[in-house]
Parts: structure tokens; C-alpha cells; sequence
């Protein structure tokens, strides 16, 4: 059967007219990761990066595996033609032809279509061009954003323009100047100040006998250039529009035509080439390709200058790819390659003027240093004159600026010039920076490799940790090469050993000549007093993600100074943005910074101890405001830390940005508390701990939260605060129920409802005998929770707490419709659900909708189920709580399984399953489990069935959920049953009769009882 991959427009599959629905967008951009690089290898890492960015999920494998198998099903909309993933050691690969994949035929075709043009092909290049067209369905990986998705379309869309340019000329020089014009008028609109560009189309408009339009478009693209370049225009756009006004015919006046006319040999000049040697090379793919790309594509014309810009921080690998790049396109500069060195990160030498640079270049093209003027604007008037009609590769390592660079760039020139420097270089014109990031690990691992040679033999493994060890930094993997090269007897285990025995990698990672502290003391040096304070201070940070304000609290600067100052190090490439307003350092980095602060030359050990712990408060106290807006039901102990030195952020304005702030800084709240255990006080730990428990328990940290509150409530104990003593317990019982140690809840739960009566608290006392109704409910004891709930409703029913009535109502709907009470149940859900609607509540709306959508579904109304539930599916992504989104996706399955949809079902279960069990909600695994059993049975799987019951069984058993065990018992009957075992199934109906008795069941009772008296006919006949 045959198929097509588009990555062009929707990401998608296509087999004899059907298409094969991909399903999330993080699962097509799975798939365009493998397509990309069909038939080769893609790491894990890379896909990971691929599809998160600088972001993956706590579980990114596994969420990758589980988007690997989604992909394996849709592929089989083509047939026994579908190409397979094949797993191999942390990597995929897509086994399928290239020319299957329409972005990858595309770019294919377009470069066989420009060999053919230039070798005078022009048929077969415009053969091909058409078949490229027909490729194309829209902008590539439609709807996807991300770094990646932006690289690709960033990529194709240079060959887009190399498509267009190549069919203009072939059109032009077959005369067909009405033809072409339609094909040049779009890119000279978006790309005005492009000289070649606008030359080839005043032609073109000019042959069509559009004189006017041809002239006006020449003025206009000379004031752009002008304006926006700060250059007069180049040659050819003279020698048109004076060609224009002579008459000459348009053929005459094409780029080709001038270099025809240039027969007459010139006379012999010199032709330097003092590139450095190049080397080995490895990584740098899509770079290369983009510099290439925009070195060659002006090859036609011989009056535009191109500028790149390589920039990144110290060791990334700068100067290596310009050398590289040049070795590369030797052939494409007939006159020349220079390299000049510019002295940016040379600490023993003062970095040339442009007067001294000028005369450096003039001498290497030959002239004679005694005949060279002195004058800076003499000497930049000759090197432009020399330049003009030469076609060079000129590249200007290790810039400090942009002054330093303006007067060396050759204007109407076809020298191509390539600038390296550790600083982004505003106001050059014309310039097209490409900034670089450390290696992807396995082009690290390849350099590591590739540096040592063949004769040394390497543990893979080895070498992946030596890579991660050297942050994936070309310098560092290189000197870390180096040492194994000069230690004849060391393996890479000894290495590796070497590397990791101590805590200061940086003092491990030198050679003979090169050590990584002296490539980064250039870059601190360059620094102004506060970029140095600020640049140490990042060290003391120890989350991998930072705000300005966090650094605001660690400098005592005010916030306007620290976002300036964070801008200053972004342009020297000492920090990174991977979005707006988060900032990131590179591992090494942050090394030295804190070496630095380590030493104490700069920063006194009382300056540090300052620095660090207004960091703390600053995280605490908003941490404080984002708590109270996220979980407003929290009973809450006032903070007492100090007064923060910045102030809370202005942007934390309801539950929503509340949340997603505690999401964004979560890593930090984290490194915050551990922190706090190992060198903070016990009352600073016990307020911080209460701060984020609703944090820690709502995001799944549920191990580090647990012995954290019982040693908040010891201390609370210790120092007799009973009400904060009450306060911890309620957080420790919720935690114990999210991490369905239903026991350890309910005990705890009891103590602290008898500290709040000790205490005659009765809104403290209400809030206990809602923690405590809730464990009861969970472990199925519904008619003891009833009468608590009741009790506390009737007490909340004389405040004017709206939220904690919505909140009990609420819970007491549940335990109604667990005892068949279905009209209670109702009653009691609308009422919560308007309650939380009119005090705007996210969590309380999803919660009541979710519930009223269970009450659909036990009442045999899946279409009613699956509507409520897709109204709490729209409240809890606007919430970003995982544990919920993933209740409500295994809810949804399962009205999907009723429905028929047992595939999607099961689809949705394999996404939910990995979620549940990494937050550690083990009742929700168990529920999960039985419904993937359920699913397996619908579609005639019993066996299967019965492995995942057997699993649900096992949890609810450990962790005492009495109600869920009833549920599996029946379940695994019928699987039983179904499988042709009855007197199990008989067994196990017994057992879940007597534990729906126990725990006041009577729906499951009853439904159990019909089954048993169902099948002992069939085992008595």
C-alpha cells in the first residue's frame, strides 16, 4: 500500500486517501522528531529535547515510550508497508525511505534541482522544482511550536528561498521574463534590502516591458539599503538601472551575462590563506547547513556582501565551526580565505584597533605595509577598494564589539565575512547571527571519541558520563579528551573516576595549555562591577531556573537594576533565556561563579550567609501569597520569617497565575526546603514545610513532603503551639490520603480533630472532621463518614464560609451516591457547583462537575457522563494540576469504554497510568488498573483482563481501599467468567459480597449477589 509522511502543513500519515490521526501535538511532534531523521538513529535526548525543549516532565522517558506506541498504532493505517521504529540503546529510528517523508524529498530535490542550474541542467532543474512544489502542503509541523519546530521551519524555509531563486534564474536566462516575475516579486517583499534579489527582479520587470515599475523598485531598494544598512548600494544595481536608462536589452543585463563578459584574464594577485588547520569534525549539523546556505546562495552575485555572526559563551565551540565551515567552502572563494584574530578573549594582549586590523588584512592581500596610509578612513577606503572584485571568505575571530567590526566589513563586495565573538553584536548591518548552544550528548559523545582515535578503545557509557560530566561544552569534551590522550595507561573509567572524585570539576578539566577557569576569567574580567556581583550571586542559586527577582533578593539590587544587568550577561552569553523572563547558566558556569564566591576574596562569608537567606524568605513569602490564592480551603499559620527584601510578585493575581507560578518555580520551592533541612532552623523548616505543604501534596511530591510535616508537627509539639501543632497534622493526613495510607490518615486525622476541640476551635475542629471524612470515605467506611459530614455542614451552615460549605456539600454528594442515594447525591453536587461558581473556585467547579458526571455514569448515562466531564476537563487545564487532569482522563476512558470506544480507551489509559503512578496516587492506580482490565474484557481479551485485576487487587489491598477492592472483586469475576473459570469467579464474588456488607455498600452489594446467584445455577446445571 502506498503512503506518504507529511510534515509539510499537518503532521500526519497518509495511506490509499485515508489519514492516520496522530492524536496530541506532543505526539506528532514525536513523530516529525523520527520523520526528520528518517532511516538514522535519534537519541532519546534528542527527542526528548525535540519534543520539551529545555522542559521535560519528571517522567520523560517514560512519556516518550508512551508516545513511541502511539505512533506504532497509527502507522498501521498503512498496511504491511508500514515502516517500523525500531528501538535501540537510548535511541529510536523511523526504518522508512527518506523520499517517503515530503519535507525530506523537498529539500532533495531542491538541492539536485541547484547542482543541475549550475551545471547548465535546466530542464532536469526545473523538473525537479516542479516535483518539489508538489510537495508542499503548507508551513511545516502546522500548529506546533517549540525551539525544534521553529529550527525546522527556520531551515526549510532557506531552501524555500533557494527553490524560488533557482527557478528565477533558470527562467531569466531562458528569456521568460514575464514568467519570472511572479516568482521573484514575493521574496524581494520579504526580503527588501537584498541587492541580488532586487537586481534579478528589476530584470525580470524590465523584460516585460515594466520600465517604470523596474525603476522604481531599483530607487526604492537603494534608500532601504541605505536606511536600513547604513551602505551605499552595490554595483549591480547601478549597472541595471544605468542599463535600464541606456536601452540595453534585459538578457545583456543579467548577472550571467556580466560574468560572461568578463573574458580578458586579470593579472596575477595574491591569493592568501592563513586558515588555521582544520580538524575531525563532529555535531554542528543544522548550523552548518544554515551557514552554508547563506554563504553560497549570493554565489550569482558579485556586488553583495553577506555577514554571519557566530556567537556564544567561551568553549562552545565558536571559532572551530567558522575554521571548519571555511575548509568546507574553499572551492566557493577562489580569491581568498583570511583569518583574523581579534584578541576578545586573549588576557596577555589588548585586542587591535581597526586601523591595526585594516593593515593586518591590506598586508595579507599583499600590499606592502610601508605603502598603506595611516588614516582609519584611508585605510577603510582602500580595503573596500581592494575588496570590491574579490571574492573572499574573511573571518574576524573573537570580536568585542561592534565598532570594532563596522569599519572592517568590505561593503559592495562578494567577500563573504564571518565575525565569532563571546557578545551578541548589535548594530552591524546586515548581519545574520547564529547563536550556539553545548553539543546535543551524542554529538558530544562522537567529539569525545572522534578526538581520541581509533587506537583508543572506550566504554560507551563511560564516555555518556565524561560528556555530561564536561556539560556537554566542545572545549571541555576536547581538554577532557586531551588528558585521556596524554595518560597512556587510563581507560575511560579511570577517567571518569578522575573526573567525578571531586566536587570542583572545573579544577579536573585542563591540560597542558588550556584550562576552562582561564576561558571564563576573560569573560568575567570584561564585566563591570555590577554584571560581577550579579554573575556571582547566580552561583549561589542552585535551581537550574532563575527569575530576576530571585536574583533581586541575592544582590539587594531593586528589580529595574537586575533585569538590566541579566540583559547585559544574556548579550555576553554568561546566562541563557530559554523563555521570556527565565534565565538559565551553564552547569560549568555556575561552577565558577561560585568558585569565586567560594574563595572569599570578593564576597565575605557573612555577605554570602545575607545573600542566601534573603533568597529563602523572597521564595517563602511568595510561595506564602501563590498558597493562599491556589489552595484558599488550607486552614493557614501565619509566616514569621522576616520581611522579604523584594516584594511579592505583582503578577500573582488569582489561583490560576498562583498555580502556574508554583509549577514554573517548583524545582526551586524544592532545593528551597533542602536547603532549610540541612542548614535552617527547625521553626524555619516547620513554617516553610506548612507554607508548601498544598504545593507538595497537590503536585505529586508526596516522599519528600511526608517525613518533612511529621517533623513540622514533632517541633510544633516540642514548643507547645497546639494550633500550629493541629495545622501540620491536617497537612500530614492530607498527604498520608493522596498517598493512600488511609490508616496513617485516619489516625492522624482523629489527633488533630481532638487538639482543635482541646482547643474549642470549632472552624479548626470542621476542617479536621473533613480530612477525617474524606480517609473514611476512601477506605469505603461511608455510613461513619455520613454522619460527620452532616454534623459539620449543619456547624459551617451558621458562617458565612461559602467555600468550606461548597467543599462539605460536596463530599457528603459522594458518600451519598456511594450508598445509592442518587438523589441526595445530585442534590448535594448542584448546590456545591453553584456555590464554587459564584465564589469563582477552579478546583471546586472541577471537583462537583467531576462528580456529577460519576453520577451520570452509575446511572447508566454515559452520553450525560461524558459531556460533564469534558466541562471539569476544560476547568482543570486551565488549573495545570497533573493529578487531576489525569482523574479526569481516566474518567473520561472509561465513559469511552461504555461507549464502544474501547481502542481510545485504551489509549488514553496507557497516557493516564505512568501520571497517576508518578505523583503516588496508588488509589487512582488501582482504579486505573481496573478499568484497563475492563477494556482488555470488552474487547475479548480475558486474559489480559485478568492480569490487570490481579494488579488493581494487590493495591487496594496494601493501602486498605475497601470500596475499589469490592470494584475489583466484581471485575475479576466477570474476567473470570469470561476466561471459562467459574468457580473462581464464584470465589471472588463471595469475597467482594462480604466486603460490600462490611462497608454498607448496597448497589455493589446487590449487583454482587445477582452475578453469584447467576453463576451458581451454571455451575449446579
Amino acid at each position: 500500500m502506498e503512503f506518504e509522511i507529511r510534515l509539510s502543513g499537518s503532521v500526519e500519515i497518509r495511506a490509499a486517501g485515508r489519514r492516520s490521526d496522530l492524536g496530541s501535538t506532543k505526539t506528532r511532534l514525536t513523530f516529525a522528531g523520527l520523520a526528520w531523521d528518517a532511516g538514522r538513529t535519534v537519541s532519546v535526548d534528542a527527542l526528548i529535547h525535540r519534543i520539551w525543549d529545555e522542559h521535560p516532565p519528571g517522567k520523560a522517558r517514560e512519556a516518550l515510550h508512551t508516545h513511541i506506541s502511539r505512533i506504532r498504532g497509527s502507522l498501521r493505517v498503512a498496511g504491511s508497508d508500514a515502516p517500523a521504529i525500531v528501538s535501540r540503546t537510548n535511541s529510536y529510528a523511523l526504518e522508512v525511505d527518506p523520499d517517503r517523508v515530503d519535507l525530506r524529498c523537498y529539500t532533495s530535490c531542491v538541492e539536485r534541482a541547484r547542482s543541475f542550474q549550475d551545471s547548465g541542467v535546466e530542464e532536469a532543474a526545473l523538473r525537479l522544482l516542479d516535483r518539489a512544489d508538489s510537495l508542499w502542503h503548507g508551513e511545516p509541523l502546522a500548529g506546533i511550536t517549540g525551539s525544534w519546530a521553529e529550527h525546522l521551519r527556520s531551515a526549510v524555509g532557506e531552501t524555500r528561498l533557494v527553490a524560488a531563486m533557482t527557478r528565477a534564474e533558470v527562467l531569466l536566462d531562458r528569456g521568460k521574463f514575464i514568467d519570472a516575475v511572479p516568482v521573484l516579486l514575493p521574496l524581494v517583499e520579504a526580503h527588501p534590502v537584498d541587492e541580488a534579489l532586487a537586481e534579478r527582479l528589476a530584470v525580470a520587470l524590465y523584460g516585460s516591458n515594466r520600465t517604470a515599475e523596474a525603476t522604481r523598485l531599483l530607487q526604492r531598494t537603494r534608500q532601504r539599503v541605505v536606511r536600513d544598512i547604513g551602505l551605499d548600494a552595490g554595483r549591480g544595481l547601478h549597472r541595471v538601472h544605468q542599463g535600464i536608462l541606456a536601452g540595453t536589452p534585459a538578457a545583456a543585463l543579467l548577472p550571467s551575462a556580466e560574468f560572461e563578459k568578463e573574458t580578458t584574464p586579470r593579472p596575477t594577485r595574491r591569493v592568501p590563506d592563513n586558515l588555521p588547520r582544520d580538524v575531525p569534525w563532529a555535531g554542528r549539523r543544522d548550523e552548518l547547513r544554515q551557514l552554508t546556505v547563506a554563504l553560497c546562495e549570493g554565489r550569482g552575485a558579485s556586488d553583495v556582501v553577506t555577514v554571519e555572526a557566530i556567537h556564544g559563551m567561551g568553549g562552545v565551540g565558536k571559532t572551530g565551526l567558522a575554521v571548519h565551515l571555511a575548509h568546507r567552502l574553499r572551492d566557493h572563494f577562489p580569491d581568498g580565505r583570511v583569518f583574523l584574530h581579534l584578541g576578545g578573549s586573549s588576557p596577555d594582549r589588548t585586542p587591535p584597533t581597526p586601523a591595526r586590523a585594516l593593515t593586518e588584512l591590506l598586508r595579507l592581500l599583499g600590499l606592502a605595509t610601508q605603502e598603506l596610509p595611516r588614516e582609519l578612513d584611508e585605510l577603510v577606503a582602500l580595503w573596500r577598494s581592494v575588496a570590491r572584485d574579490r571574492r573572499m571568505l574573511v573571518i574576524l575571530d573573537d570580536a568585542t564589539s561592534s565598532a570594532q567590526i563596522r569599519p572592517l566589513l568590505p561593503g559592495a563586495s562578494p567577500t563573504a565575512v564571518v565575525v565569532t565573538s563571546r557578545r551578541r553584536l548589535p548594530g552591524l548591518p546586515g548581519v545574520r547571527p547564529v547563536s550556539l548552544d553545548v553539543l546535543p550528548p551524542e554529538d558530544a559523545a562522537a567529539l569525545f571519541s572522534q578526538r581520541l582515535g581509533t587506537e583508543r578503545d572506550t566504554d560507551p557509557s563511560d564516555v555518556a558520563e565524561i560528556v555530561q560530566i564536561c556539560g556537554y561544552l566542545p572545549l571541555a569534551v576536547e581538554i577532557a579528551a586531551s588528558r585521556l590522550l596524554a595518560r597512556t595507561s587510563w581507560t575511560t573509567s579511570d577517567l571518569l573516576r578522575q573526573l567525578g572524585s571531586r566536587g570542583d570539576r572545573l579544577t579536573q578539566l585542563h591540560d597542558v595549555d588550556r584550562t576552562l577557569r582561564r576561558v571564563f576569567a576573560v569573560s568575567y574580567d570584561a564585566l563591570n562591577g555590577e554584571q560581577q556581583l550579579v554573575f556571582r550571586r547566580i552561583g549561589l542559586h542552585t535551581g537550574a531556573e532563575f527569575g530576576p527577582r530571585a536574583i533581586a533578593a541575592l544582590t539587594g539590587f531593586s528589580l529595574d537594576t537586575t533585569e538590566r544587568v541579566l540583559e547585559e550577561l544574556l548579550a555576553h552569553h554568561l546566562v541563557s533565556e530559554p523563555i521570556p523572563h527565565r534565565f538559565t547558566i551553564h552547569d560549568l558556569l555556575r561552577d565558577y561563579a561560585r568558585s569565586m564566591v567560594e574563595t572569599g576574596d570578593v564576597d565575605s562569608e557573612d555577605d554570602v550567609r545575607r545573600a542566601v537567606q534573603s533568597l529563602v524568605r523572597h521564595y517563602i513569602h511568595v510561595a506564602d501569597r501563590a498558597d493562599r490564592l491556589a489552595y484558599p480551603f488550607r486552614s493557614r499559620t501565619d509566616l514569621d520569617l522576616g520581611k522579604p527584601a523584594t516584594a511579592p510578585c505583582p503578577e500573582i493575581v488569582d489561583a490560576q497565575s498562583a498555580e502556574g507560578w508554583l509549577i514554573a518555580e517548583s524545582a526551586n520551592l524544592l532545593v528551597i526546603l533542602d536547603w532549610l533541612v540541612n542548614h535552617g532552623t527547625e521553626h524555619q523548616l516547620a513554617i516553610s514545610v506548612h507554607v508548601l505543604a498544598g504545593f507538595l501534596d497537590m503536585e505529586g511530591h508526596l516522599v519528600a513532603a511526608e517525613p518533612l510535616l511529621r517533623r513540622a508537627a514533632a517541633h510544633w509539639n516540642a514548643v507547645g503551639d497546639r494550633v500550629a501543632r493541629a495545622r501540620a497534622l491536617l497537612d500530614l493526613c492530607a498527604v498520608y490520603t493522596h498517598g493512600s495510607q488511609y490508616d496513617e490518615a485516619i489516625s492522624t486525622a482523629r489527633e488533630a480533630r481532638d487538639v482543635a476541640r482541646s482547643l474549642g476551635d470549632r472552624g479548626l475542629e470542621s476542617e479536621c472532621v473533613h480530612q477525617l471524612s474524606i480517609s473514611l470515605w476512601q477506605t469505603g467506611q461511608y455510613t461513619l463518614a455520613r454522619p460527620l459530614q452532616e454534623e459539620s455542614l449543619s456547624f459551617l451552615l451558621q458562617t458565612s464560609d461559602l467555600l468550606r460549605i461548597a467543599r462539605c456539600r460536596n463530599l457528603l454528594g459522594i458518600i451519598h451516591l456511594h450508598l445509592a442515594e442518587n438523589k441526595e447525591a445530585l442534590r448535594c453536587f448542584t448546590l456545591a457547583l453553584a456555590d464554587f461558581t459564584e465564589i469563582g473556585d477552579e478546583r471546586g467547579k472541577y471537583s462537583a462537575l467531576n462528580n456529577v458526571a460519576e453520577l451520570h455514569k452509575k446511572a447508566g448515562r454515559p452520553e450525560a457522563a461524558e459531556i460533564a466531564y469534558r466541562k471539569a476537563m476544560v476547568v482543570a487545564e486551565r488549573m495545570g494540576n497533573p493529578r487531576d487532569k489525569a482523574m479526569l482522563q481516566l474518567n473520561i476512558a472509561s465513559v469511552m469504554d461504555t461507549l464502544g470506544r474501547t481502542d481510545q480507551a485504551l489509549a488514553l489509559y496507557g497516557i493516564t497510568l505512568p501520571v497517576l503512578r508518578a505523583v503516588g496516587d496508588r488509589r487512582a492506580e488501582a482504579i486505573a488498573l481496573t478499568r484497563i482490565g475492563r477494556a482488555h474484557r470488552a474487547a475479548g481479551r480475558p486474559e489480559e483482563a485478568l492480569r490487570q485485576h490481579v494488579a488493581a487487587l494487590q493495591v487496594t489491598r496494601a493501602i486498605h481501599a475497601a470500596g475499589e477492592e469490592a470494584d475489583v472483586l466484581y471485575d475479576l469475576a466477570l474476567a473470570e467468567r469470561d476466561a471459562g473459570h467459574t468457580t473462581q469467579a464464584v470465589a471472588h464474588l463471595k469475597e467482594c459480597l462480604a466486603v460490600s456488607r462490611r462497608i454498607g455498600a448496597p448497589a455493589e452489594e446487590a449487583r454482587a449477589a445477582g452475578l453469584l446467584a447467576d453463576l451458581q445455577g451454571e455451575v449446579t446445571a
